[in-house]
């Protein structure tokens, strides 16, 4: 095998010619490494490059293959970490200034199932701070950028991941996903992105933003990759009080099937503002769709349009509570300011967060507030359980519901100032985190600019092997994309 064409290979075709002895571990890793080292200078999509660990457990999972001992579903695969989940020993900064001196003490469970599964972790990844964000940009580390147009934003929050599998410095990459921040950057960059159903992978050592909305989901190019990963990581924990107990299933025997058969719904009236190039890319999509054998029709999910004001109560509301152990005294950085413990508390914030994390704090302890919390608190929450209903009852009608994946392609970084505007990248996205919903989003063409687009997938609660299925059947149709290659 060619060192130049092994980061061309998807992970499952990397699994499949380490088993087969066709290829070894620390080719695999050398050869993303050098990669990494080529191109991340221009990208940023990495804080942490894991070297040693890669090199180190590259080699002893080749002594296990000589040695004839049985070899995990994830055996030579490297795969990158969003940097708000632990891995033992290593930092966890979520992109903050406040947690530059966090090493983890325990590994999430993710990271424990996927080493198990002889899964090789390359680095962990950029994002936004505290995963509060849609393009990477409050980020306080560096800058991320996407590999199809350096001068444009990847998305966010989970933008270093989702760059870093576009440029091929891994095949497949975790991301946490709150409001979208899985499948709005995998839909910026071109690759595939999945949120699973809320539970079904545990959320155990992820750096909790809004407890009821997070999601670990894998990036990939491919289809195949995402469910490669998610019958690693996709099953009950114990560490998890919200993880589902259900059985980890079968992907990649599924992935064959056809549309054939199925209803998909489109909320027709939900979409009336959207452009006209991503509407006409959108209705493409829809034929494909077709003539696989699916049948579209129209839902009613007029509802969704309260979804940006109900999210961002609930967002911040639960982001106030989870961020107040960040106090320098338990965790993160202490302020050399302070000289009393209130002010300890007071000049940590301060100077620990960015604009966007106290934003959000702000907001949520405004909404949580004796006097207001019925007024939008629990109002939010109120029209959050019509919004599940609303899915349920949709439902019953179709097998799985299209939207786009964003509003437009890939902007430029700075060019959205305003932070109501850039709330709006993901108007599509998050009424899935609102109702717990499996989704997926899967390349669709690109622009007149040349950047791509993304199809928004969704299923019911548990119906997370259909979405995958489905993307799929659309993915060999229309293909994977991949941007110019860097070097």
């Amino acid at each position: 095998m060619s060192m130049q064409t092994i980061h061309q290979l998807s992970g499952v075709e990397l699994r499949r010619q380490f088993v087969e002895g066709q290829i070894s571990a620390v080719e695999i890793v050398q050869q993303m490494l050098g990669r990494i080292e080529r191109n991340d200078g221009q990208v940023g999509a990495f804080l942490v490059v894991l070297r040693e660990r890669a090199l180190a457990r590259a080699e002893a999972l080749d002594a296990k293959r000589r040695r004839g001992e049985p070899l995990g579903r994830l055996a030579g695969v490297p795969v990158a970490i969003k940097d708000n989940m632990h891995i033992l020993g290593e930092l966890t900064t979520c992109g903050s200034r406040f947690l530059t001196n966090y090493r983890a003490v325990f590994d999430s469970t993710v990271v424990s199932r996927i080493e198990a599964e002889d899964g090789l972790l390359i680095g962990k990844t950029n994002c936004d701070e505290f995963a509060m964000g849609s393009s990477t940009e409050n980020s306080a580390l560096q800058k991320t950028c996407n590999p199809w147009a350096l001068h444009c934003t990847p998305g966010g929050s989970s933008g270093g991941s989702s760059a870093a599998v576009a440029a091929r410095m891994a095949p497949i990459a975790l991301g946490s996903d709150t409001g979208g921040s899985i499948r709005q950057p995998a839909a910026l960059c071109g690759i595939v992105g999945f949120k699973p159903t809320y539970g079904r992978v545990s959320r155990s050592g992820l750096v909790a933003f809004g407890s009821s909305l997070d999601v670990i989901g894998p990036l990939a190019h491919c289809v195949a990759d995402v469910g490669m990963m998610m019958e690693v990581i996709g099953a009950p924990c114990e560490r998890d009080s919200t993880s589902l107990p259900d059985a980890p299933e079968a992907y990649l025997s599924r992935l064959t099937g056809s549309l054939e058969g199925l209803t998909i719904g489109v909320p027709w009236r939900f979409l009336d503002q959207l452009a006209s190039e991503p509407r006409a890319h959108f209705d493409a999509s829809l034929e494909v769709a077709k003539g696989l054998g699916a049948r579209i029709i129209e839902v009613d999910l007029d509802l969704l349009r309260t979804g940006l004001a109900v999210y961002y109560v609930i967002a911040p509301a639960e982001a106030s509570t989870n961020l107040a152990r960040f106090d320098g005294v338990r965790y993160g950085q202490r302020s050399k300011a302070a000289t009393t413990l209130e002010e300890v508390y007071d000049f940590s914030k301060e100077e620990g967060f960015g604009p966007e994390v106290k934003r959000r704090i702000l907001l949520g302890t405004f909404v949580l507030a004796s006097g207001y919390q019925d007024a939008y608190y629990k109002q939010a929450q109120r029209v959050r359980t019509l919004i599940i209903r609303r899915f349920q009852e949709a439902f019953l009608q179709c097998d799985l519901i299209a939207m786009p994946t964003a509003p437009a392609t890939a902007f430029p970084l700075g060019a959205i100032q305003d932070p109501l505007q850039m709330y709006l990248n993901d108007i599509y996205t998050l009424p899935a985190n609102l109702a717990g919903l499996p989704a997926i989003s899967v390349p669709s063409g690109l622009g007149s600019d040349g950047l791509p687009y993304g199809l928004q997938l969704m299923g019911p609660q548990r119906g997370d092997v259909l979405v995958c299925l489905a993307a799929a059947a659309f993915e060999r149709i229309v293909g994977t994309f991949a941007p110019k290659e860097l070097s």
